[in-house]
């Protein structure tokens, strides 16, 4: 595999470009130097912020990942932005703060947010039935595997003990499962290639999941699926709008996340996505060239951001729902999106591939840290998730910060991300990891 390294050259370009991504995001720009962006930050030094750079560059030169974008705000001010090696393999063309991402999941709390916004508004309620808007849910059914290990017995179906509710899809209790991990029947119909067949719309995708077999009767499991696929969906019935025309009305536009969307549309943009290595590559199921138009908005995984973009989303979520003077949800609202609802009261299940792992619950949204790690003192209420292509963020309320890494890397995400976050909160005197 071919090394890269960030040579002073790229770096540079990087930096410069910095200007205008600080003030973006939330900072006033400075002038361009020969090292990463600072804002006064008294509980970083700067000593850690070259620790943590010095990481993410060895990931580079060691030939883990092509390059990446990585961005620390705390107090509502970049106090980290830095771009490492290229975000093309092939051309080499370096890392530049506006190179733009497949962010797959990192879409799942854009939607989520969508869908808290009309509840703000009224127009729709946690406890609503799905199929109040997509009538094919109504008769749902799950799937109880009676097979033996040669599947002589057919898959038996059972009426629903509830119906599945909006609080579902953005919990991830629906019993709507996907088709690219497990090896249940149910799972195997989830990853029939005929469910993504056709330049189909949100419309007919939700309709096609319905008459599939639920994993589980509603509220029971945590189960990670397209339910925000369908929750998507909802949004559009509700809204009278596609899902990109109603996020980008009151989320994109309002926001200044100009170059986040389902496809790039704009042909002279094209050289900016951020490529991964060609061993390294993962085909999420309908999710394909991001220059290719298709009228699938995946609610669950379909956008394209930049690591600007997307802070200045989480900084609105940071900030109780405001940014910039303008509210987009209510307080207690965000407040609700990012506590567990899985918790032991519940007696949700947690499914054996429970990604959030044994030290978080989940919101409505969201992973959710309900305790530290152990071997550290890493703050509860952390909120995060990440996405497919290696990507992720996460939000610390209690050190009043967030954290952005764009990557193109789909199988070295969660072992950076551990890492990075090992690295910060050392630095926070919060305590190392020793397992």
């Amino acid at each position: 595999m071919k090394r890269w390294r960030t040579d002073g050259t790229t770096a540079g370009r990087c930096l410069a470009a910095a200007v205008l991504v600080v003030s973006l995001v939330g900072g006033q720009p400075q002038e361009a130097r020969a090292e990463p962006k600072m804002a006064a930050a008294p509980t970083f030094s700067r000593a850690a912020l070259d620790r943590i750079g010095d990481y993410v560059r060895s990931e580079v030169t060691a030939g883990k990942i092509p390059g990446a974008v990585l961005l620390i705000q705390q107090h509502g001010k970049p106090v980290y932005l830095e771009c490492f090696g290229v975000r093309d393999p092939a051309s080499s063309q370096p890392m530049t703060p506006d190179t733009i991402f497949q962010i797959y999941s990192m879409s799942k709390a854009v939607t989520s947010v969508a869908a808290m916004m009309l509840i703000d508004d009224g127009k729709l309620a946690l406890d609503d039935p799905v199929s109040k808007y997509i009538r094919a849910f109504a008769d749902a059914k799950v799937g109880v595997d009676l097979s033996d290990e040669a599947g002589q017995y057919p898959l038996k179906l059972e009426p629903l003990k509830r119906p599945i509710t909006i609080r579902d899809l953005l919990r991830h209790t629906s019993g709507i499962t996907y088709g690219f991990f497990g090896e249940t029947a149910v799972q195997k119909l989830y990853a029939n290639p005929r469910l993504y067949a056709g330049d189909f719309d949100n419309a007919e995708f939700a309709d096609r999941i319905a008459v599939l077999p639920l994993a589980d009767q509603p509220a029971t499991r945590w189960n990670y699926s397209h339910s925000t696929d369908v929750l998507g969906r909802v949004v559009e019935v509700i809204s009278g709008q596609t899902l990109f025309q109603f996020e980008k009305q009151r989320l994109f536009d309002p926001l200044g996340m100009s170059e986040t969307a389902y496809y790039v549309a704009d042909d002279a943009k094209w050289p900016r996505i951020a490529q991964p290595f060609p061993v390294d590559r993962f085909r999420v199921a309908g999710i394909g060239d991001p220059t290719v138009p298709r009228r699938w908005e995946s609610g669950g995984a379909g956008l394209v951001s930049t690591a600007a973009d997307y802070a200045r989303f989480l900084q609105m979520l940071l900030n109780g729902g405001t940014l910039d003077g303008k509210r987009y949800l209510k307080p207690e609202t965000v407040a609700q999106m990012t506590s567990d609802q899985i918790g032991p009261e519940t007696r949700i299940i947690h499914d054996p591939f429970y990604f959030p792992g044994p030290s978080s619950g989940f919101g409505l949204g969201f992973a959710v840290r309900t305790s530290p790690p152990p071997n550290t003192t890493w703050p509860l209420g952390e909120y995060r998730w990440d996405g497919a292509g290696g990507s992720f963020y996460f939000v610390d309320p209690q050190d009043d910060l967030l954290v952005v890494f764009m990557v193109q890397a789909p199988t070295q995400g969660g072992r950076i991300q551990l890492a990075l976050k090992t690295i910060m909160y050392e630095a926070l005197g919060k305590g190392l990891r020793k397992d």
